[in-house]
């Protein structure tokens, strides 16, 4: 079983940077695909970034040039840098990881961390 665990989620004024990381831990063959979602009251969650075993990533458009995901496969995190935050970023952030044990492939998320932008 895998788990993740995230930190760096809180409170930042408008403009400010905040940044997110998520551990895997647990048993695994592979981790492929790493990335955060997140979900803002009353809307449905969406993919913020995601990156792959080969490090290409993929945007939402409203976060592109002012995010970077990044990975570090030796110890199985992902990183969510965050800059130029606008209070429209205010959501939870939830971490999901995609892999593969033996045979079988999972997918797993975080708890979530909560990220508020207000001044």
């Amino acid at each position: 079983q895998v788990q993740l665990v995230e930190s760096g989620g809180g409170l930042v004024q408008p403009g400010g940077s905040l940044r997110l990381s998520c551990a895997a831990s647990g048993r695994f063959s592979s981790i492929n695909t790493m990335g955060w979602y997140r979900q803002a009251p009353g809307k449905e969650r969406e993919l913020v970034a995601n990156i792959g075993s080969g490090s290409s990533t993929n945007y939402q458009d409203s976060v592109k040039g002012r995010f970077t995901i990044s990975r570090d496969n030796a110890k199985n995190t992902v990183f969510l840098q965050m800059n130029s935050l606008k209070p429209e970023d205010t959501a939870s952030y939830y971490c999901q990881c995609k892999g593969t044990y033996w045979i079988r492939n999972f997918e797993v998320w975080g708890q979530g961390t909560l990220v508020t932008v207000s001044s």
